[in-house]
């Protein structure tokens, strides 16, 4: 079962595709994908729905797809989680998670264009297995009870500007990590009781060459462990999502170049679908009038 937001940005409707790819409406459960719904059922309430055969069919064909969960609260992420990563970004494997921070409002769908920040020329790309949260977690006591706070597994591209990460960050990495578009997710939302998050192969390519190609059996910290570490130091509510980190092959790593305006990015996470994203200019903004 995958859960998935079809229409333009802002007007997107909830969609499921049963397992051979059917799309059905569930604007009858649901008027978005969001938090609060995973949080009092939602997904059992459509697979249970499904199973009863009780949704109406709908052709998404053609139509652009959203990223799967709306309005994100808190997106928390993972750096240097793969030790090959951490090699070619010059450091040891780290001790303890480190964690960052992307804006909410970075989150794009899975094939919409990534835009050039004004002054960027270190745009670089990152495959990132996502957990979206569903209950919430907070002090767990294991590993094992993560299980049962993560309602599903999705694809993020955690789009990074080096310079701005590492050069006039202050020390932290947000400022590049959180310009607009920085965030492509999707295309689809595969409900956590489907997914073995340490056996997924993740791929990406840049204008049709290969880049990234590893597994998540290679995370130094993995996803219970992750979510349960990040419960002992914050609150996880339904609809934050956790970027458990990139494997190696990006091009902080001195091996591939930068983006550059008009490049084709292409990931892929076994059972969650494909995304490809144009990088495009920065956007022309008018100047703001004075008040």
């Amino acid at each position: 079962m995958r859960l998935l937001r079809v229409g333009e940005p802002g007007r997107e409707r909830p969609v499921v595709q049963n397992d051979n790819g059917v799309a059905f409406d569930l604007s009858t459960i649901t008027a978005d994908i969001v938090g609060r719904f995973l949080a009092d059922g939602g997904i059992r309430r459509t697979r249970d729905a499904l199973t009863a055969g009780s949704l109406a069919g709908v052709d998404i064909d053609g139509q652009r797809i959203g990223p799967p969960l709306a309005r994100p609260g808190a997106i928390v992420c993972i750096g240097q989680n793969y030790a090959a990563h951490a090699a070619e970004s010059g450091a040891p494997p780290p001790k303890y998670p480190i964690v960052f921070f992307k804006h909410s409002n970075t989150v794009i769908g899975p094939y919409d264009d990534v835009r050039r920040p004004r002054g960027a020329e270190r745009l670089d790309w990152e495959v990132e297995l996502a957990v979206v949260i569903g209950r919430r977690a907070s002090y767990l006591d294991s590993p094992d009870a993560a299980a049962d706070v993560i309602a599903g597994y999705t694809i993020s591209n955690d789009v990074s500007e080096r310079a701005f990460q590492n050069e006039i960050s202050g020390g932290q990495w947000s400022k590049g990590k959180s310009c607009e578009t920085f965030n492509p997710m999707g295309p689809w939302l595969v409900p956590a009781d489907e997914i073995d998050p340490q056996r997924l192969r993740l791929r990406s390519f840049v204008n049709g060459e290969p880049r990234q190609d590893s597994s998540t059996a290679d995370m130094i910290f993995p996803v219970l462990n992750l979510v349960w570490d990040l419960s002992q130091y914050m609150v996880l509510d339904p609809g934050d999502v956790i970027n458990t980190g990139t494997p190696e092959g990006v091009a902080f790593s001195g091996r591939f170049p930068y983006l550059a305006d008009g490049d084709v990015v292409d990931l892929e996470i076994d059972r969650l679908g494909t995304q490809r994203q144009t990088v495009a200019a920065a956007l022309s903004r008018p100047a703001q009038s004075p008040e």
